[in-house]
């Protein structure tokens, strides 16, 4: 087995240490060795970042924290260590993903749909129950939280937000950064940065990041 820890020790952590249990029940794949996180006091936390950072093992890491931003930033520290590796975590319940091109570090979760002809880059979230149709492009550290309906020819950026049941009609585009409110239906395109709700969807504001 291989060892595998997950940075982050809040609700989409321990869902992810479920999902990475149903995997071993599934393959034997992973020995779960404990969490990452600045609070080193929690239960079953092996320590803060430096743990990571002074690894001289090899290690699977699994970056579970929801912010798409936080998880680049975090990615972007991490990488420097030669002995840390980013699984794809895949839910056994997951189909199908043979039509499914991918980069590393992405976290899909149980009872999502994939079907045809799409191409996925790096450190995604893709959780409960999400459906992506087909030739759908979805670029680097996007969040799509549970229940999402992507159609056809959907083609998201980075680091994306799509809320809960959010519903994207076919051939749209979300542009990098983009976020959109809890059962959004997406009928135009989203532009970087902005924020859309409702039904249909429409723009409220424009996001400042962290950057400025």
């Amino acid at each position: 087995m291989k060892n595998i820890v997950i940075v982050g020790s809040g609700g989409f952590a321990k869902e992810t240490k479920w999902l990475i249990d149903r995997i071993k029940q599934d393959s034997g794949q992973w020995n779960f060795c404990g969490y990452i996180d600045k609070e080193t006091a929690k239960e079953n936390v092996l320590g803060d970042d430096a743990y990571l950072l002074n690894a001289c093992e090899k290690l699977y890491v699994a970056i579970a924290i929801g912010n798409p931003r936080t998880r680049m930033q975090l990615y972007q520290k991490y990488r420097s260590n030669k002995y840390i590796w980013f699984p794809n975590l895949i839910d056994p319940s997951v189909d199908s993903l043979d039509g499914v091109e991918m980069g590393e570090g992405n976290i899909i979760c149980a009872n999502s749909v994939f079907t045809v002809d799409i191409r996925m880059g790096n450190f995604n979230i893709i959780n409960l129950g999400c459906t992506v149709g087909h030739d759908t492009q979805i670029g680097d550290f996007n969040t799509i939280n549970p229940g999402t309906n992507i159609s056809g020819n959907v083609r998201i950026g980075n680091m994306a937000d799509i809320g809960t049941g959010t519903k994207i009609i076919q051939g749209r585009a979300i542009e990098d950064g983009a976020v959109t409110g809890a059962g959004a239906v997406v009928i135009k395109d989203i532009p970087c940065c902005a924020l859309a709700v409702g039904v249909p969807s429409v723009v409220k504001k424009i996001i400042k990041n962290d950057d400025g």
